[in-house]
């Protein structure tokens, strides 16, 4: 049995069922009975071996004891300081701990320090970033009811009795009573109810409170959903469980009439634990959770047929980091014995080459990654919450952001206002004809009147507007509504029940003595039913309704009838005989600025995928008004039985999925990640949260649900996809910083390493000394720190911010041969220079000018392999780019590369240059390096044009 699924039959007394105590954690453990969909109300309590009288009170023990307390599960929070050790994990600050051990271990402790210290920056950025406490549970609590109104008996002759009792004392097979304002406590199939309503928002995100009766013979999915039920009664986001008329589940709560109920589900079988990832463990964050992740091209199949995807796993920006870090930590750990051997066979040194070994090590890493990210990403986040309201609760999730190419959201609320908005008025022929719209508005009207209803529903709302800017164009307003009614006195009126799914105002037209008329408007089979029509005629009218349904419209229909006028009430029962006026079509209000967004999204290289739970044609209507072509629209229905290349292939080419459950969220989001491609998703209920879990990266409004909230990694001021631009943009700055530092460190160092170990074997001395290979690593890391306050080219923010491992490896493997080439050059240089082959055994002079070449080399590397240099002539940004040519002016960078390459033609010839071992030299060497650093500036030029022409 599908323990998240409410219709799964399991007979109580069968005798393969599980036994015994049911822990709440484990999924193997007892699971209540639970009748399937087309079971009869008396059927399922006998399957629940349950009845209208209710339980026992030692029954109901008993059962609290298999089944377990009805609690939503809670993990405790781990402490910062285990964060903080875990945060020792990660590859790079692993390698960093460890050479600052064998420093300390060889006494050289001014590097030591440095590195310990860089450690220690590491983890407490980390771990700061990943303390972030459960809260959810307590946005979960807010939504769980503290109490139950429940029918017991004492024993089973005793009469029957209504008491309020704890909701975690409930368990399957008790019958509960709810009413207005009561939150739904458990997940319970309806034995009565009158006029009953719920509001689902906390389940599927949708405002509307959707018609809830008993009816023993439900269907899959509201009656009127595709013909725009009267109401509210649309269809949610779900076309599956949580659309069931019998059917009521924990987190949502009852807006209007009364029921009795019999509990299905408790505690981690409810859908709204199952929602929030109770079972297996999933309701963990994901900054600590143990989460499972779903293997690259395949999913797993559900019992039901459907693939539930359990985690998220790693992003696609930790996967390639991942990568990259796992072939530097190869070499890097390759490098010191290769040294130590070849030194101790060649030139017979031994462990006096340690710390020089460790040096060259520490040097290969790039050390200041941790700050240049956490400046980087703390300037985007800080920027993006002054300016745009978007709070990033997650700092790496910028980077992922960057990085999405996928864009998954919701239709209603994101697209779409959840605000309807008359489209046409059409008689029985399809013709335009605004007599119908006319008395539709006067039907609302009295009915509002008559009824004294609080307020118009949103149904109702729009078709005031409508007519009121038809009776007075460019008004609109309340004081116009009168303007709709004037030729009309109300009599009486019906509102509106979710049974009859109709509403009538009687009024009487001046001058019309003695006849009363009956203005009838509802759903499209409720209002046909009721009408003088015949069999072909009515057969004709529904085909064209669902052609408009189809269309993506919900549709009224409005009747009437002449009565003699009367004095006695107006009862439902006269609500026959109608003449059939017309349909009445409305749309959904687009958002008003969807379509910009869409298309700068689009411009900026993100694919959106719309995963909705609405009717097809109202999704591909939507996303053709807003110029986001929909191509082929599929249900969820048609990804059962897909898996791994199937599965990939429909969601790589599909742009709008309807009829979208929670788990189909999921498991879509699922397959576009294994397909390699990286996601965000938008969303604000309950429902979200397995989706919001799965995705790279999970967006959520300010108004949406807490627990959505708290587990979303983006938090947007409004649902507003130019909110989520301006932040992928923000994401794409951040994550193009880092590639560049960590492009310039990587290519410069291991050309660096390179070269001392060519050196390091053919000298009879060390190429550096470990102090002068610090004081190199120092002043090359603080002009690095200008990265995180550049300014990317906007060429560099037109796609995502990805690091390919392959395409990197190349990269810096390629340049780093280059600037290896440039030391090796300067060995000629210092020959000719120092007047002799065999000046360049002259240990301090070799220093000096190694050490000025490695700085100046270095400087000009950040200015040449900055990302984006000027590919685009013509595309200009104050302050950063030239009008004419496109070329950004140096910046912040160029005066850190300015200052680095000072510090390394004036450090030898200073004080500290003594302290450090080297001499100043004759400037026959300086009009030599300015060759060398000529030549090498052309050819990294060249080297990078015909590497971007590959690229």
């Amino acid at each position: 049995m599908d323990s998240q699924n409410p219709q799964d039959p399991q007979d109580p007394q069968d005798p393969q069922a599980p036994q015994g105590p049911q822990d709440p954690q484990d999924p193997q453990s007892p699971r209540p009975p639970q009748p399937p969909d087309s079971l009869t109300s008396l059927q399922v309590l006998r399957r629940l071996d349950s009845g209208p009288r209710g339980l026992t009170e030692a029954e109901a023990a008993a059962r609290l004891l298999r089944f377990g307390a009805h609690t939503v599960p809670v993990r405790d929070t781990e402490p910062w300081a285990r964060l903080a050790a875990r945060s020792l994990r990660d590859p790079f600050t692993a390698v960093l701990l460890c050479l600052g051990l064998v420093s300390a271990t060889v006494a050289a402790w001014g590097t030591a320090c440095v590195i310990f210290a860089l450690v220690a920056v590491s983890c407490v950025l980390r771990a700061s970033g990943e303390n972030r406490a459960d809260r959810s549970l307590a946005g979960l609590r807010r939504l769980v009811a503290d109490t139950a109104t429940v029918v017991r008996r004492a024993d089973p002759d005793g009469p029957s009795t209504a008491r309020d009792i704890p909701v975690g004392e409930l368990v399957p097979g008790d019958v509960v009573r709810l009413g207005p304002g009561d939150l739904v406590p458990a997940d319970v199939r309806l034995l009565r109810a009158n006029g009953l309503s719920v509001r689902q928002s906390a389940l599927t995100g949708e405002s509307a409170a959707v018609t809830k009766n008993a009816s023993d013979a439900p269907s899959s999915a509201y009656a009127g959903e595709r013909t725009g039920d009267h109401g509210g009664d649309r269809t949610g986001d779900h076309a599956g469980a949580f659309a069931r008329r019998h059917l009521c589940f924990q987190g949502s709560s009852v807006v209007t009439g009364s029921g009795t109920a019999v509990v299905l589900a408790t505690g981690t079988r409810t859908r709204f634990a199952a929602a929030h990832g109770a079972e297996a463990g999933s309701a963990a964050p994901r900054g600590g959770a143990r989460l499972r992740r779903v293997p690259r091209g395949r999913a797993r199949r559900g019992e039901a047929g459907r693939n539930r995807p359990r985690g998220r796993g790693p992003s696609a920006v930790e996967r390639s980091v991942a990568s990259v870090s796992l072939v530097l930590i190869r070499f890097m750990l390759l490098t010191p014995p290769l040294v130590l051997m070849a030194n101790a066979a060649l030139r017979g040194r031994g462990l006096e080459t340690l710390p020089f070994v460790v040096a060259v090590a520490v040097g290969l890493t790039p050390e200041m990654l941790p700050v240049i990210v956490s400046t980087s990403l703390a300037r985007g986040a800080s920027l993006l919450a002054r300016t745009r309201g978007v709070i990033v609760k997650r700092l790496p999730a910028l980077h992922d952001l960057g990085a999405v190419d996928v864009l998954c959201l919701d239709k209603t609320g994101t697209l779409t206002q959840d605000l309807p908005v008359v489209e046409r008025a059409v008689d029985a022929f399809g013709t335009d004809d605004p007599e119908v719209l006319r008395l539709a508005a006067v039907n609302a009207w009295w009915t509002l009147q008559l009824a004294e209803l609080p307020a118009p529903d949103a149904l109702d709302g729009a078709l005031l507007e409508a007519a009121a800017a038809e009776t007075a164009p460019g008004q609109g307003g309340a004081e116009t509504y009168d303007g709709v009614a004037q030729a009309y006195d109300g009599v009486a009126a019906l509102p509106f029940d979710p049974v009859r799914r109709l509403a009538t105002a009687v009024v009487r037209r001046p001058g019309r003595l003695g006849v009363h008329t009956l203005v009838v408007k509802g759903a499209v089979e409720e209002v046909l039913r009721r009408c003088d029509l015949a069999e072909d005629e009515r057969d004709g009218l529904l085909g064209l309704a669902a052609r408009q349904a189809d269309d993506g419209l919900r549709l009224l229909a409005v009747a009437t009838a002449e009565r003699l006028a009367r004095r006695r009430d107006w009862t439902p029962a006269d609500e026959r005989g109608l003449t059939f006026r017309g349909f009445v079509t409305f749309r959904d209000a687009l958002a008003p600025t969807a379509a910009e967004a869409l298309r700068r999204l689009s411009g900026r290289g993100l694919s959106v995928r719309v995963l909705t739970g609405d009717h097809p044609g109202t999704a591909r209507r939507a996303c053709r008004d807003l110029g986001l072509e929909p191509g082929e629209v599929r249900t969820a229905y048609e990804l059962d039985g897909l898996a791994g290349a199937e599965l990939a292939a429909v969601v790589r080419r599909t742009t709008v999925f309807a009829r979208c459950a929670p788990e189909d969220k999921a498991r879509i989001i699922a397959a576009l990640r294994a397909d390699g491609r990286t996601v965000g998703f938008l969303g604000d209920g309950v429902n979200d949260l397995p989706a919001l879990r799965m995705a790279d990266v999970g967006i959520a409004p300010w108004d949406a649900v807490d627990v959505a909230r708290q587990s979303a990694d983006v938090v947007l001021a409004d649902k507003d996809l130019a909110a989520i631009d301006h932040a992928v943009t923000a994401g794409r700055h951040s994550g193009v910083t880092v590639a560049t530092y960590l492009r310039v460190t990587l290519s410069s160092n291991l050309g660096n390493v390179i070269a001392m170990l060519a050196a390091g074997l053919s000298l009879p001395f060390l190429p550096m000394l470990p102090a002068q290979v610090l004081a190199q690593n120092l002043c090359f890391d603080a002009a690095q720190l200008a990265f995180a306050y550049d300014r990317p080219h906007p060429d560099a923010l037109r796609r995502p911010a990805s690091l390919r491992p392959r395409r990197f490896l190349r990269f810096i493997t390629g340049f780093g041969l280059l600037n290896a080439v440039a030391d090796l050059a300067t060995f000629a240089v210092l020959a000719l220079a120092l007047h002799g082959p065999d000046a360049i055994d002259d240990a301090s002079a070799f220093h000096s000018g190694w050490f000025s070449e490695n700085l100046t080399t270095q400087a000009l590397v950040m200015l040449l392999l900055r990302t984006g240099l000027s590919r685009t002539p013509g595309i200009a940004r104050p302050g950063v780019t030239s009008p004419s040519t496109g070329r950004r002016r140096p910046g912040v960078v160029g005066a850190a590369a300015g200052a680095l390459a000072l510090a390394g033609l004036l450090v030898p010839l200073t004080p500290l240059g003594g302290l450090l071992g080297m001499i100043p030299l004759p400037p026959l060497y300086y009009a030599l390096l300015a060759t060398v650093l000529a030549l090498y500036a052309a050819a990294l030029t060249v080297a990078r044009r015909v590497y971007e022409r590959r690229s």
